[in-house]
């Protein structure tokens, strides 16, 4: 079976949530793994070169606004996005998948797209809160596809 790992960060639960359960659900197909850089950060741990495939899922935490002409800057997130620059990792990522909530409209995932705007790798797919089944099926359809 081929190695995936599903880095993230989690600050409300929601991510760690939907990740927990994609990973049951992956393992049929991957030796799969996970890592949060939020415990990796808390823990005093150094970023590090990640050698396998990997998709990156990402909440949308911005400062405000309307995410047009303003509202676009990542918060909180940014040690995620720093790992993902760490020695080129993003080099190996096959995606991102983004997470947010729709009332926030435009703004909806931005982070996710900007991901993928930044490091050039694809935008797999997007989910609300904590996601549903619907969304973990539909996830796992598409990396089953890439990978």
């Amino acid at each position: 079976m081929k190695n995936l790992t599903l880095v993230y960060i989690s600050l409300s639960g929601n991510t760690k949530s939907f990740i927990n359960r994609l990973e049951k659900i992956l393992s049929k197909y991957y030796n799969i793994s996970s890592l949060d850089i939020k415990e990796l950060v808390h823990d005093n741990k150094n970023f590090y070169k990640l050698n396998n495939s990997f998709i990156t899922f990402v909440p949308t935490y911005l400062e405000g606004g309307n995410g047009i002409d303003n509202g676009t800057k990542e918060i909180l997130t940014t040690p995620l996005k720093n790992f993902i620059s760490f020695e080129d990792n993003y080099k190996n990522c096959l995606g991102v998948v983004g997470s947010g909530n729709k009332n926030f409209n435009l703004q909806y995932c931005l982070t996710a797209k900007q991901y993928s705007n930044d490091f050039g790798f694809p935008l797999l797919d997007t989910f609300e809160l904590r996601g549903n089944n619907e969304d973990l099926e539909r996830v796992k359809n598409i990396i089953l596809s890439i990978y």
